[in-house]
């Protein structure tokens, strides 16, 4: 089983040579065929034991090569680790996130934070369940599933290009639909972050762990498990209705969507 079973990630890899020179000597050198996912979660769980600062330490990333071209997507340890304590510190008052969050572990955290002169991940994650808008960013023909080591997987990869149209073209829809408002806003900021990265990127959905509960989830419901997850097409499906003004198709969409990744956030309950 893979080291953090829960978690999905959307990573951008930017191609070699949009990174400065000290990075590109970095990363030419990373062998592709090394799997730099698990060794990237097994870090992060070395540190929730033994807490260190993640922006004093060499970081890793992960590597495609890809007809000739190296695209890299760094793990923004540091990054990523400030953002999250940011987040958090945002959602409780002040009072109260002491209580979860000692002094001195928000001391290791922000150690060296200062050195980040880009404090804008490359990569984002969730817990227990995939955002309908990271789907909207792909077509069901860019998606690859299969079984490995670690059980069943699924990813879906395309150009950035295609990436930020699909992007603008839901936040235009929503938009028309629901006027502003927080679904139409958390696009916007994905459009956002989209726009901050190398124009020839790629950008990749990964379900990690999640792929394995969601096939034993769909297995119980007599499907042939994550062969016929449909979360691209269903998210296509409710902006088509939602675009044509039917919102009864949109709704058939989004309810399949929804039902499908409620069974997998059940297991958080289980676990």
């Amino acid at each position: 089983m893979r080291p953090t079973p829960y978690v999905a990630s959307l990573r951008i890899y930017e191609p070699l040579s949009a990174f400065e020179p000290v990075d590109r000597l970095r990363w030419e050198s990373l062998d592709a065929s090394i799997d730099t996912k698990r060794a990237e979660q097994e870090l992060a769980l070395r540190r929730l034991v033994f807490p260190e600062p993640p922006a004093v330490r060499p970081d890793g990333a992960h590597v495609l090569d890809i007809n000739g071209t190296r695209y890299v997507s760094p793990w923004s340890t540091a990054t990523r680790c400030w953002a999250a304590l940011d987040d958090f510190k945002e959602s409780l008052p002040a009072s109260i996130t002491p209580f979860f969050i000692p002094q001195a572990l928000e001391e290791v955290i922000t150690t060296g934070i200062d050195l980040l002169e880009d404090r804008v991940p490359h990569i984002i994650t969730e817990n227990w369940v995939i955002p309908p808008r990271w789907f909207s960013l792909f077509t069901p023909e860019e998606r690859v599933r299969g079984e490995g080591d670690d059980g069943p997987y699924c990813f879906a990869r395309t150009t950035m290009s295609k990436a930020r149209e699909r992007a603008e073209r839901s936040h235009e829809i929503v938009l028309g639909a629901f006027g502003q408002g927080p679904v139409e806003q958390e696009i916007e900021n994905l459009l956002n972050w989209l726009e901050l990265f190398h124009p020839e990127s790629l950008i990749e959905l990964d379900y990690g762990g999640l792929a394995s509960y969601l096939d034993n989830a769909m297995r119980v419901q007599n499907f042939d498990g994550i062969n016929d997850d449909t979360s691209i097409e269903d998210v296509a499906q409710s902006l088509a209705g939602l675009s044509a003004g039917d919102g009864a198709i949109a709704g058939q969409g989004y309810e399949r969507l929804v039902s499908r990744w409620r069974s997998v956030q059940a297991f958080e309950s289980a676990i």
